[in-house]
């Protein structure tokens, strides 16, 4: 055994320059008769993993360090042909590597302005490291942010705010995602909980401001229908809320999150709050 230590080393190296050997050569070659250079070259996977005697994570270093110069040159006109190749082996070779599933996500959202292949390599992250947290997370900023689709916002952030050590703005991200898709029970019942639980007044003033502005969405939608309602059946507008309750269209009118009325405008039949919810 003694004899075989300084082996594996020796063999990483000369496999190593014999790689370095192959690129040198195929990088001196013109693209043009080589559509996707040396990566069209790489192995897969399981096969380079089964070459570099135990040397996986290494293996993997190198080749990430090796993509990001590869997918950084916007001189290759090739580059995205290969992209799922590249990205497919360093997961095999080291699958809780974090940081690559992360770097092509980004490759793809900059470089390529493909959202569908971002969020996969945000699933294929999440796939291999079930419990990580950063995975759901940054794809639902992702779909938040730059899709606008807060239905899937909303998964994303739900699966991350269920994982150990996810900070505690998944929660409130998740919450916002629910009142964006209108989901305001959902919403409510979530902004409650971190009300409830906020570590600080900071967190509590923004839940706060948070549920205020849900009441007020449920409650202008139900006085606006209801006006309408009383509009059809009296042929004139409501001069006041109160009408809608001595009418029986509504059982009471509703108070603010803070007790306050709401304020309506007869004459354009406007209902809004008396403040605004960040100015409280």
């Amino acid at each position: 055994m003694a004899g075989k230590t300084p082996l594996a080393p020796a063999a990483l190296l000369l496999l190593l320059g014999g790689l370095a050997g192959i690129k040198v050569g195929l990088d001196g070659m013109p693209r043009a008769k080589i559509p996707g250079a040396g990566i069209v070259y790489l192995p897969s996977g399981p096969a380079v993993k089964a070459a570099v005697f135990g040397f996986s994570s290494l293996t993997a270093d190198v080749s990430y360090v090796w993509a990001i110069q590869y997918y950084g040159n916007t001189a290759v006109p090739d580059r995205r042909r290969h992209f799922n190749r590249i990205f497919e082996v360093i997961a095999d070779l080291d699958p809780n590597w974090m940081d690559p599933y992360l770097t092509a996500a980004l490759i793809a959202h900059h470089d390529f302005r493909d959202p569908e292949l971002a969020l996969k390599m945000y699933d294929d992250g999440a796939a291999r490291n079930p419990g990580a947290w950063i995975f759901p997370f940054e794809a639902g900023h992702y779909c938040q942010l730059y899709l606008r689709d807060y239905e899937r916002a909303k998964s994303y952030y739900r699966k991350a705010m269920d994982l150990p050590e996810a900070p505690a703005i998944a929660r409130r991200l998740f919450a916002n995602a629910a009142f964006k898709t209108m989901d305001y029970q959902t919403s409510w019942e979530t902004w409650r909980e971190v009300y409830e639980t906020a570590p600080d007044r900071e967190i509590k003033k923004i839940a706060s401001n948070h549920l205020y502005n849900i009441k007020a969405s449920v409650d202008i939608a139900a006085l606006n229908a209801a006006l309408e309602r009383f509009r059809e059946i009296r042929g004139r507008a409501a001069r006041r809320l109160d009408e809608l309750a001595s009418t029986r269209l509504i059982a009471a009118v509703p108070k603010d999150f803070d007790g306050k009325d709401y304020l309506y405008d007869p004459k354009t039949g406007e209902v809004k709050t008396a403040v605004i919810p960040w100015k409280r």
